[in-house]
């Protein structure tokens, strides 16, 4: 069992205890136990709040409770109107696409979903997106350009499905064609990383004017086990990797490969949905208005440029 694990199932325990204590009595020696266990509460809070690994950032990420797009759709827009089907195979659970309103304005929403019960997931493919899901994606996006919306896309997938199925029906081709199309698209795109953002699987919806990352969320092109065991031919050595590829938000905004961190509430996204989802709805809503002021034109201009300058560290003189 994990550290992060442990500390949060020493606080459900001490959350439980607490209120059995409030409902049998209210003496005063009660009281000053009721008090030392919520001073333990608030510190093990504190300290979930606060990882001090990458690796430990990894697990918050993927905690089976954090919110998952379909809590941010239903908390942050309204009259959301799923669409379903690529028109060419058929519709992929995995990813959830649909019209919708942010604050009164229609936008287009698309993001991938993991389901939280075992008959979810499997439903949901543990939120690994078919050729299909990515094509339903695309026709998504391009209703938006033909009617001038929005697109706001929400991340959390460990990465394409590999399976053999997938590849016979073009997977490489179809995020490869997501990711030139979205270079070109003219009209404002926002991309959050609300969890884990895996690979390829990832950046296929992500190729956006705005990249953000929920705090405790994770980008990378491989996961830490995956790396360990290429690395080091040992997937036990996950932490160093975790640490070594520089995955956090942290890490990716220094790198300028994201805009901007989103906040998450004390002890983690998982912890509180609502005040996560008011948390996201700031930033969409900074951001959104940033970019409706920039003209389409230069809309596809700087998103270019944006992709162009990543990984370029260092400049030589001519």
């Amino acid at each position: 069992m994990t550290a992060t694990n442990r500390a949060q199932q020493e606080l459900e325990q001490i959350e439980r205890q607490v209120a059995e204590m409030e409902s049998a009595g209210s003496d005063e020696a009660t009281r000053r136990q009721i008090t030392k266990l919520q001073e333990r509460i608030e510190t093990l809070r504190r300290d979930m709040h606060v990882p001090s690994t990458a690796w430990q950032k990894t697990e918050l990420a993927r905690h089976p409770q954090r919110p998952q797009t379909l809590d941010y759709i239903e908390r942050v827009f309204t009259d959301f109107s799923e669409i379903h089907g690529d028109r060419g195979f058929g519709d992929d659970p995995a990813i959830v696409c649909g019209m919708a309103r942010f604050h009164g304005e229609e936008v287009l929403l698309i993001g991938t979903q993991k389901g939280r019960d075992m008959k979810q997931r499997v439903f949901r493919n543990f939120g690994t997106p078919h050729p299909e899901g990515y094509r339903k994606a695309l026709r998504i996006m391009q209703i938006a350009e033909k009617f001038r919306r929005p697109i706001f896309t929400l991340v959390d997938t460990d990465g394409a499905y590999p399976g053999i199925n997938a590849e016979e029906r073009g997977q490489a081709e179809a995020i490869a064609y997501n990711l030139r199309e979205m270079a070109r698209l003219e009209v404002p795109i926002i991309a959050t990383v609300i969890g884990v953002g895996g690979s390829g699987g990832a950046l296929a919806i992500a190729v956006a004017d705005r990249v953000l990352m929920m705090e405790n969320s994770i980008y990378s092109v491989i996961s830490p086990e995956g790396c360990a065991a290429i690395m080091w031919r040992d997937a036990s050595k996950k932490e160093l990797a975790a640490e070594a590829m520089r995955i956090t938000a942290n890490d990716l905004k220094e790198l300028s490969v994201i805009d901007d961190i989103v906040p998450e509430p004390e002890g983690g996204a998982h912890r509180d949905h609502e005040a996560a989802a008011n948390l996201l709805d700031v930033s969409l809503q900074k951001h959104y208005a940033e970019l409706k002021r920039i003209p389409p034109a230069e809309l596809v201009v700087s998103r270019y440029n944006k992709f162009r300058e990543m990984a370029h560290f260092f400049k030589t003189e001519s």
